[in-house]
């Protein structure tokens, strides 16, 4: 069990499949903007049970998806669904990150059903003023065009946001993979999962939270200060929720601090 493709609603996805040991753990793990399964790469060898890691759609491929519609959150979860019922899983430890922990919370919001455990990892719940959602549009519909206009100059860019700085003390090796696996995505898709599912573009999931009976994990980086935030005004509104924050860690902490985090996430298993 390795790299797997399965083919639902009409699309391919592509998904890495192992299984670490005979225990009944079942992972899904989403990632962010711009990544792929590889993400997971530092973690998922350590993971119990049975794992998939999975390439969001549009992501990680030569191929344009030309049915935009079908990169909105609502379709995506859809699909998500689907995928585990393909599997048999419905007792699911979800793992997303940025923008697959965005995606993993609106499905636990549909699905708790299926979840015995919600992992979030610098994650946000959405934007909660009508303004503040409209400027986010704007500025992704920006991103998007600068995207299309000299994708090489934008993933430059999008590598010195502050959100990334503590990445910067990664080993040079690992940089250029990153890099690479950001210039060997497919531009137009980058632009339309920037459109149609952008943070802007988002429902604002804060009131429904205090709703969300499923076990959560909350895991930010001691040097990501906004998402710092974020992650301490979620367990203030989660029933079922512990809040790690891991020491100098930024945004992503499963590839800044991968023991640290694996520690939390099995800490609540």
């Amino acid at each position: 069990m390795n790299e797997q493709t399965l083919t639902i609603n009409h699309y391919t996805y592509s998904l890495w499949h192992q299984k670490n040991d005979d225990t009944n753990y079942q992972w899904l793990l989403l990632h962010g903007f711009m990544g792929s399964y590889h993400d997971f790469d530092t973690i998922i060898a350590d993971l119990p049970g049975e794992i998939i890691a999975l390439n969001l759609l549009g992501f990680n491929t030569t191929d344009t998806v030309t049915d935009t519609r079908r990169f909105t959150m609502s379709q995506q979860i859809i699909d998500i669904a689907a995928i585990l019922k393909w599997y048999g899983w419905d007792d699911v430890h979800l793992l997303g990150y940025s923008m697959g922990g965005r995606l993993a919370l609106g499905f636990a919001l549909q699905h708790p059903e299926m979840l015995r455990q919600l992992i979030l990892e610098s994650a946000s719940p959405g934007l909660t003023a009508i303004a503040t959602q409209k400027q986010r549009r704007q500025l992704d519909q920006q991103r998007a065009a600068a995207l299309l206009d000299d994708f090489p100059s934008f993933i430059s860019k999008w590598e010195q946001l502050p959100l990334f700085a503590s990445q910067s003390r990664l080993p040079s090796q690992l940089k250029v993979k990153i890099r690479q696996q950001r210039l060997n995505q497919n531009p137009n898709n980058m632009a339309t999962s920037l459109i149609q599912m952008g943070t802007g573009q988002q429902a604002n999931y804060w009131p429904s939270l205090a709703h969300l009976d499923v076990a959560t994990t909350v895991i930010v980086g001691e040097l990501d200060q906004k998402f710092r935030q974020i992650g301490s005004d979620m367990l203030a509104l989660l029933p079922n929720a512990r809040l790690y924050c891991l020491a100098q860690a930024g945004h992503n902490c499963h590839l800044e601090r991968p023991q640290q985090f694996l520690e939390s996430v099995l800490n609540d298993l």
